[in-house]
């Protein structure tokens, strides 16, 4: 060791005073860079595993805080969407209002009779608003039904289809009186004791007459569908879908004709007529 040592201390002062040994540290450096490179691969394998890991799990992280933010960016966009179609038929029903010489007040429908027998629907205006009994109910297309049962803040209507319900109209084209007549079925009205010879074929608009001073004359009620002619009956069979959109309509209008024109003025300033 003593030996080591004094040949450790000559060759370090040789290295510091002569260049000599500066080959034989190069060729010396070559053989030990294996070992050094050996010895330390260990530390750098625990370390990348460490790296690897690390990235993994900030990685995962950050998909899931993607995948967060992606969901309310499709909610968003879908309520966006649904207020964008609802604009839309608020827009087309303000244009229908606009279009009637009747008063009308803008309602909104917050229930539906869950009995499938039964075609009624709750709105969300009353006596408060001046709503009365038999008050005719539209949206943007057509005839919905009528008032049935009014309370302080809701009212019950009947909608056409239902099979308690008739509505007086004629046929756009002609003139040519009717009775649409509700099925029970969505989206299907029977106009009854047609003659077998009446002028009236699929395609023909059908509107309100007035008669009977319930419903006002003009209203869309539906279109003809179907036409059958049978040379043994005395009647044809007519069958019409209704204009207005019984089971998507939103937002309605009351319309306050000659009939309830007194209860349409009685109503209080707080409420927003068209």
């Amino acid at each position: 060791m003593l030996a080591l040592s004094v040949l450790s201390l000559v060759l370090l002062a040789l290295d510091h005073y002569s260049t000599r040994l500066d080959s034989t540290r190069s060729v010396i450096g070559v053989l030990v860079t294996p070992v050094v490179v050996i010895a330390d691969y260990p530390s750098r394998a625990v370390m990348g595993l460490q790296e690897n890991f690390a990235s993994r799990a900030a990685m995962r992280e950050q998909i899931a805080q993607m995948a967060q933010e992606q969901l309310l960016l499709r909610a968003k966009t879908e309520k966006m969407a649904s207020l964008t179609a609802e604009n839309n038929r608020l827009r087309n029903l303000l244009g229908s209002a606009a279009k009637l010489q009747d008063n009308v007040l803008v309602a909104e429908l917050i229930g539906v009779d869950p009995d499938p027998e039964r075609h009624e629907v709750i709105i969300d205006k009353g006596s408060y608003s001046g709503v009365y009994i038999g008050q005719p109910l539209l949206d943007a297309e057509g005839l919905m039904g009528q008032v049935i049962e009014v309370g302080v803040y809701t009212s019950r209507v009947l909608l056409i289809t239902d099979e308690s319900h008739g509505v007086p109209v004629q046929v756009n084209r002609n003139n040519l009186r009717l009775i649409a007549q509700g099925t029970g079925a969505k989206g299907l009205l029977e106009l009854v004791h047609v003659p077998d010879t009446a002028d009236i074929k699929e395609g023909d608009l059908l509107v309100s007459s007035g008669l009977g001073d319930r419903f006002p004359a003009g209203y869309p009620v539906g279109v003809v569908n179907r036409v059958v002619h049978d040379p043994g009956e005395p009647f044809a069979v007519v069958t019409a879908v209704p204009s207005a959109f019984l089971a998507r309509s939103r937002h309605v209008l009351l319309v306050f004709s000659e009939a309830g024109g007194l209860k349409a003025k009685s109503r209080p300033a707080t409420d927003s007529s068209l």
